[in-house]
């Protein structure tokens, strides 16, 4: 009977991977397919890879698009990481009477549809000069109340003996965060990585109403551009869909071995 529902269990689970897997396989496979091989349903890798991207590279400035993205995503997860690591850090370790009101005002923010904070930011910013900017993109995402919590809830298993005997040793508040719980906290760090760079990578909404002209195009927008026109080419807009992917797929790839680790909040190597 064991022996059934173990094998019952590897059932469901292949059929998962293949559902999970198969759109995936089915894109990066469209993408060496004609047009007209995709609209028939071609399952099999063809040989059009190289017109797809030659016409790819003719229709659209894919480098400039790529540099952007990749400029936009470093720069927001490094910002986000060390001010939500700081916020956290200090949420958990100090101790005042107003942290947990402040808290929860922080996690009552999170039910405030993003969508209803657009105009006063597009309006904020614009009064600044700050379209078509790094900045425009950076700042609305360097803090993340999930990244608080998470941060905060991986502090919890940060073992305050350290904080006083280094206190005694002479070294300040700065040398104690990054010398000693940055490194302890290396699997969080990495979680928080891999969401905030794909969350920023695959961003749409907001680049879409703040990056106005073609040299501030990132790749999510340009796929939209692509898809937007009176004659679509499928070859070569899911061409340009699994060049967008790859990256995030080797930063989870590379990544995952202490994603789940750092989810959970342990401080584990």
């Amino acid at each position: 009977m064991n022996k059934r529902k173990l094998a019952g269990t590897y059932v469901v689970l292949m059929i998962a991977v293949i559902f999970s897997v198969f759109p995936i396989y089915w894109m990066f496979v469209s993408a060496t397919n004609t047009h007209a091989q995709i609209i028939t349903g071609r399952l099999l890798p063809g040989s059009n890879l190289l017109t797809n991207l030659k016409n790819l590279l003719e229709a659209k400035n894919i480098g400039t698009a790529m540099a952007n993205s990749f400029k936009y995503s470093i720069t927001q997860t490094l910002l986000a990481l060390l001010v939500s690591s700081i916020a956290g850090y200090g949420f958990e370790i100090y101790n005042d009477r107003g942290k947990d009101f402040v808290m929860k005002i922080l996690m009552l923010s999170m039910m405030v549809p993003s969508i209803s904070t657009v105009i006063p930011l597009y309006t904020m910013f614009s009064r600044m000069g700050l379209l078509n900017s790094t900045l425009a993109f950076v700042l609305p995402g360097i803090s993340s109340v999930f990244l608080i919590m998470l941060f905060r809830q991986g502090a919890r298993a940060f073992p305050h003996e350290i904080i006083q005997a280094a206190r005694v040793d002479g070294l300040n508040e700065l040398q104690i965060f990054f010398r000693m719980f940055v490194p302890i906290m290396a699997p969080t760090y990495v979680a928080a990585l891999t969401i905030t760079f794909m969350n920023s990578w695959n961003s749409y909404m907001w680049p879409s109403i703040i990056m106005l002209n073609n040299d501030s195009v990132t790749m999510p927008l340009l796929i939209a551009n692509l898809m937007s026109g009176y004659t679509q080419d499928y070859g070569l807009i899911l061409l340009a869909v699994s060049i967008c992917t790859i990256p995030a797929i080797i930063i989870f790839t590379v990544l995952q071995r202490y994603f789940t680790a750092g989810i959970t909040g342990s401080v584990k190597m």
